[in-house]
């Protein structure tokens, strides 16, 4: 089951695109919005991290981070950075699989992937806003937007 508003957020550590380890700890001080998406250089993945990066001056200017999360590799996710030109942070739930997927509700365990389920953390790292979605359904970037702004 996904987290819900005003639940902690499950601690984390991964490694992003560059290997370098992302604690959700990092992440206190400022709000944070953590993307789960299934697969990278898939149809839909790449359309949505697209928008995020052309919003993401607009959610820096918030004064939010910005990470998105899949169980793809590093090595995978640098390539997937690099062709869609991402400034932002990609993190591998590669290993164990999925586990911080799970911890946030969002591992589809027969699938072997994360569903589209986003979050934004708090400064404190509480769930203050959540959207989840079908694996074929892409999300409105607009209304992470406007769930960090508020």
């Amino acid at each position: 089951m996904a987290l819900d508003v005003g639940d902690p957020a499950p601690d984390f550590a991964l490694r992003n695109q560059h290997g370098e380890v992302v604690e959700r700890r990092d992440l206190l001080g400022a709000p944070a919005l953590l993307v789960f998406y299934p697969y990278a250089f898939s149809g839909i993945c790449s359309r949505e991290l697209a928008e995020l990066q052309e919003a993401w001056p607009d959610f820096t200017a918030a004064g939010a981070r910005v990470l998105a999360i899949s169980v793809d590799t590093i090595y995978a996710l640098r390539t997937f950075a690099d062709q869609l030109g991402l400034g932002f942070g990609l993190l591998s739930d590669f290993w164990p699989h999925g586990a911080t997927a799970s911890a946030y509700g969002v591992f589809d365990a027969e699938l072997g992937c994360a569903t589209r389920g986003s979050f934004v953390l708090d400064a404190d790292g509480v769930v203050a806003w959540t959207m989840l979605n079908e694996i074929g359904r892409p999300r409105d970037i607009a209304a992470h937007l406007n769930a960090v702004q508020r």
